[in-house]
């Protein structure tokens, strides 16, 4: 902090927080105040810089948005080469924020960053962190005290680097099998997801909030499960969402429970209700949502932040991206900005525009009292979690001593293990096939060779093998390239061809199919020609094949239904949990070696 700032009350430490926060915001400048209220991406420049843009995501550079648009709300996308070099990065960028007005330190965000996802839209592999599950994994081990270990850990690793603000967790409820964005979830189960969120929140914000803490922001309210035909509303033909059941209602209960658990932040999604009670706009957009709902009915008080990218038409990796501003559309980008403020919300999501606010309330269609009130509700969070003290800098020397430490990595390397689903476990004799002995002659496909060669002998042609050794992943339709290609949505079933070569393999010879539901996959024929099914939910090779061979035991139970059929899909409605007729495998179903 700079020394024309040190002798005033709100960086007196020994203040309550509520007087600081109140002395910041009297002495903000209304540059200061708009900055404050908008949260973007940004990315490590060249050689740990902070001057550089970055053209893939049409970012100007951290300089300028701290220092010329006074923002200090970021997103980190990717990472440094190394933990200390990402440390250090960070801590420049504090520098300069420090040297700048009133010194406002920022506060830098991630989405999830430590399983097997890699779109940058959702979330990242976990590179230098720890390497777990995915959410659906936590769910298919079903226990709240690993949800907590991991959240603990990610939080040490986030906080260790600067991370304060964790852009999770998801907890949408699956109840549209299609959805591309159902890995994220805790699957379909409210009752679970809503035990889950609290021992989340435990790990990564503790018993309260504090400088220690991660903040977690909790999406995407009121839920995001129910798209119409399981289509995303980041793009304009998913942007509705409907309940054919009439159950808007279930789709809060994990809400309730995170509220009630002290959930720092909470994110709206992009869709729009259709046939409800609530206007048909964007969540972010009503006031009926954000003010009556979350705020007067649920008593929500925290910061409410909209998802990415709604006042603003933008180029994503080279797709044009219009602003997700469903149901207004027709409106300008002030007219947008107006109403998801008056709705309630305190931040915009992937904007960098804080203009837009000044002028806004400089031609007096906004109060400057309206501002103010997110403006204390950032400030607070921002003190609570000692930024403007002592964790406004992070040891780079001790960052890279913590994040991916070896006992963090063995627990997510466990937890990859103990998610793994044990579906079937026969073979035409009655004998199970799992556990597989060692030393046998393996057909391998989407298994890297190298890590098989402990367990047997590979062989390249399958009539040489004792055993296939098959991984799979949910099948989807690809969609154009660029952005959109990232969401797996549309079909939940193999194309014709390459289910009949799988079940002709497996007709050929005893065959363990491993599949990495991302989504509830369609595969009845694959199931009942295969001698194992396994599901896992992000997990190596290496964690697969102990697993296989008896060194680790499937312990997960589906966190969703199984359809049986495309058809029951299509029949069942978006927003009732275990819907489609007949499923091949219930809600829990898993079986063990004993």
């Amino acid at each position: 902090m700079s020394m024309t700032t040190s002798g005033y009350p709100y960086t007196d430490r020994s203040l309550p927080i509520s007087q600081r926060v109140a002395d910041l915001t009297e002495r903000l400048p209304l540059a200061d105040k708009a900055g404050l209220m908008f949260h973007t991406m940004v990315t490590v420049g060249r050689d740990g810089g902070v001057a550089d843009s970055d053209q893939r995501f049409g970012l100007p550079s951290l300089q300028t948005m701290v220092t010329k648009r006074r923002m200090n709300h970021f997103n980190l996308l990717g990472a440094a080469a190394t933990v200390r070099e990402l440390a250090q990065w960070h801590n420049a960028a504090q520098q300069l924020a420090a040297g700048t007005g009133l010194g406002i330190p920022i506060t830098f965000s991630t989405d999830p960053r430590h399983a097997f996802t890699d779109n940058p839209g959702t979330a990242m592999m976990s590179g230098l962190f720890s390497q777990w599950p995915e959410p659906l994994g936590l769910a298919a081990i079903g226990d709240p005290a690993t949800v907590e270990r991991f959240a603990d850990i990610a939080r040490q690793e986030y906080v260790a680097v600067g991370l304060r603000v964790a852009l999770h967790p998801q907890i949408d409820l699956a109840t549209e099998p299609r959805w591309s964005r159902i890995s994220g979830t805790f699957g379909e189960d409210a009752d679970l997801t809503a035990r889950l969120v609290v021992a989340y929140l435990r790990g990564f914000q503790g018993a309260e909030l504090g400088t220690t803490s991660v903040a977690a922001m909790v999406k995407h309210f009121p839920g995001g499960g129910p798209q119409l035909d399981g289509e995303d509303p980041h793009f304009e033909y998913g942007r509705e969402q409907v309940y054919p059941a009439g159950r808007f209602d279930h789709h809060l209960a994990p809400f309730r429970a995170a509220i009630e658990a002290g959930g720092s932040q909470i994110m709206p999604y992009y869709g729009m209700p259709v046939g409800t009670e609530y206007e048909e706009v964007g969540f972010a957009f009503s006031q009926q949502i954000i003010s009556g709902l979350l705020r007067d009915q649920l008593g929500f008080q925290g910061i409410v932040c909209t998802d990415w990218g709604l006042l603003t038409d933008v180029e994503v990796l080279g797709q044009w991206m219009p602003a997700r501003a469903w149901g207004v559309e027709e409106l300008s980008r002030e007219e947008r900005a107006i109403k998801i403020i008056e709705a309630g919300v305190d931040q915009f999501g992937g904007e960098a525009c804080p203009q837009l606010i000044i002028d806004l309330v400089k031609a007096g269609r906004v109060p400057e009292r309206r501002i103010d009130e997110s403006v204390r509700r950032l400030l607070t969070e921002k003190f609570v979690l000692g930024l403007f003290d002592d964790a406004r800098y992070v040891d780079a020397v001790a960052a890279g001593e913590i994040v991916g430490r070896s006992d963090f990595r063995a627990a997510g390397e466990q937890a990859q293990r103990d998610a793994m689903t044990l579906v079937t476990n026969t073979e035409p004799s009655g004998e199970p096939t799992l556990p597989a002995p060692l030393a046998l002659r393996l057909y391998l496909e989407g298994i890297d060779p190298s890590a098989a060669a402990a367990f047997g002998t590979v062989v390249d042609d399958p009539a040489e093998a004792d055993l296939a050794l098959v991984r799979l992943r949910t099948p989807y339709e690809p969609r154009t390239s660029g952005f959109e290609a990232m969401f797996h949505a549309g079909s939940l079933t193999f194309p014709d061809a390459e289910r009949d070569r799988i079940v002709a393999l497996c007709d050929a010879m005893p065959t363990v199919i491993d599949i990495y539901l991302e989504r509830p996959a369609v595969f009845p024929e694959i199931i009942d020609a295969a001698a194992a099914v396994l599901a896992d939910f992000g997990a190596s090779d290496e964690a697969v094949l102990d697993v296989i061979f008896g060194g680790s035991e499937p312990k997960g139970r589906l966190p969703f239904d199984l359809p049986r059929s495309m058809a029951a899909v299509e029949a069942s409605a978006a927003d009732a949990p275990f819907d489609t007729k007949d499923p091949i495998f219930r809600f829990g179903h898993g079986l063990g070696y004993r």
